[in-house]
């Protein structure tokens, strides 16, 4: 055990001559059966010059053969590896990989997504943006689509706003899975992830806390210039969605969008 702390302290001091160092700042990624997008991520972040106080590796039982090429990653890159002996999924993933953070902020990454040449920059003024100002959960860096209600802030960054009678009902997504920099009691504020459900309801559940607790975000403004999220054949996403959510019919878009003002505004502010 003593051996092991001397190794990450070592890799510490020989990271801390990185470009761009965050004491301060755990990198978390979970990890389920893409060992290969793993490597992919963390070779990428030192390329970028970027190193952190801590990396945490939360591994949601993955196979055999991917969990022996994590632990060989180890020592390569010097993470703390943090496993379960089946798959629990996304929920628990993440409450046992936020647990093992110590640092103040995290930086929240699924294994699938690596950084750009623009990302150091703009991470650094994100971190800056955390440490100084108290009242800000969380920064988001990527999306899959702009959040609809924004008050441009600084440095690129945008306050994400939300009112019971937005219309678009994007809105719940003030927090996202996607990749954001987060204070490390992030769990005491605003509860633990649902855990042995789907991964989209997680998010949700999430979402609805984020939303009641009156949680505060910005967002990168141009979030798709940051991180590349890269889902390889030999590593497809694990991620499966019924039908209705990604049906294009006019109809059913219509009741789904119905449907969804109704549930969210229920959930965050009539259900208890």
């Amino acid at each position: 055990m003593l051996c092991l702390v001397a190794f990450h302290q070592t890799l510490n001091m020989t990271y801390s001559n990185a470009p761009y160092y965050f004491p301060d700042v755990t990198l978390l990624v979970t990890h389920y059966n893409r060992s290969g997008s793993l490597e992919r991520l963390l070779g990428s972040c030192r390329e970028r010059g970027c190193s952190f106080g801590d990396i945490v590796v939360s591994d949601d039982g993955s196979r055999p053969e991917h969990l022996s090429a994590v632990r060989a990653l180890q020592g390569r890159y010097g993470f703390r590896l943090v496993t379960t002996p089946e798959n629990r999924g996304l929920g628990n993933n993440i409450n046992k990989g936020q647990d093992a953070v110590s640092t103040p902020l995290t930086l929240y990454v699924q294994e699938d997504f690596v950084p750009t040449a623009a990302f150091p920059e703009h991470f650094r003024d994100a971190v800056e943006i955390m440490r100084q100002e108290r009242q800000w959960d969380l920064i988001t860096f990527y999306a899959y689509f702009a959040y609809p209600y924004l008050r441009p802030y600084k440095k690129g960054f945008s306050e994400k706003l939300y009112k019971p009678w937005y219309t678009n009902y994007r809105k719940i997504y003030a927090y996202t899975d996607h990749p954001h920099l987060r204070r490390s009691d992030f769990l005491h504020r605003f509860g633990r992830y649902e855990e042995r459900t789907k991964s989209d309801k997680t998010e949700y559940l999430m979402c609805v806390a984020f939303l009641k607790k009156q949680g505060k975000a910005l967002f990168y403004e141009e979030y798709k210039s940051l991180l590349d999220q890269i889902n390889p054949e030999e590593e497809p996403s694990t991620v499966q969605r019924s039908k209705w959510r990604q049906s294009d019919s006019l109809f059913i878009s219509i009741i789904r969008d119905v449907y969804r003002q109704i549930k969210y505004n229920y959930d965050i502010h009539v259900a208890r």
